[in-house]
Formats: C-alpha cells, sequence, structure tokens
C-alpha cells in the first residue's frame, strides 16, 4: 500500500513539474518570431490593429500557465503551423513574458 501511494505521488508529482515548463522553458526571443510570422495575421483579422487585443481583452479566457500553454497548441492544431512543442513552448513563453505574467 505504501508503494503505491508513492508511486501515484511520484506520478502526480511529475505531471505538475511537466504542465508548468510551457512559460518557462522557452525562449521568449524565439517564440516572438515565432508568434509574429504565425500568430499576427489571424489575430489582426479577429481584432483589428496589431492583434494584440487577444491578450488584453477584460474578458480574456487564458487564465494560466497551463491554460496558455493549451491555447498555444491548439492555435498550432488549428492553423498548421507546423510547430514542434519546443516552438508551442517559445511561443508560450514569450506571451507570458509580454501580456500575461504567469508564474
Amino acid at each position: 500500500m505504501k508503494a503505491l501511494m508513492v508511486f501515484f505521488a511520484t506520478a502526480l508529482l511529475s505531471t505538475a513539474i511537466q504542465a508548468a515548463p510551457a512559460t518557462t522553458k522557452g525562449d521568449p526571443k524565439v517564440g516572438k518570431t515565432l508568434h509574429d510570422k504565425s500568430c499576427t495575421s489571424c489575430h489582426v483579422k479577429m481584432y483589428g490593429g496589431d492583434g494584440s487585443k487577444i491578450y488584453t481583452r477584460s474578458d480574456r479566457k487564458t487564465q494560466s500557465a497551463a491554460q496558455l500553454a493549451a491555447r498555444v497548441s491548439g492555435c498550432n492544431a488549428n492553423t498548421g503551423a507546423g510547430w514542434f512543442p519546443e516552438d508551442e513552448a517559445h511561443v508560450a513563453a514569450y506571451l507570458n513574458q509580454q501580456y500575461y505574467k504567469f508564474k
């Protein structure tokens, strides 16, 4: 029983460690380049201006680092940007640094 509890605690801890990195592992400079190439035109179509209102609007949907990582991944899939997971981490790191400031 004790071994089973240790196993589950270890699994939960490793999941928590893996869930947080999208905004901390990536390189914001690389993320900005990827973002500007693949995201801006779509966001401009949706919100006008420079498209950044998607991140700064009062009713924004993203409320945590995990949600930010999921949104970046979803946009990658929906737009066919073709990013690898590390690219998604770079973009999430850029967006977090620039707009969200999640810990």
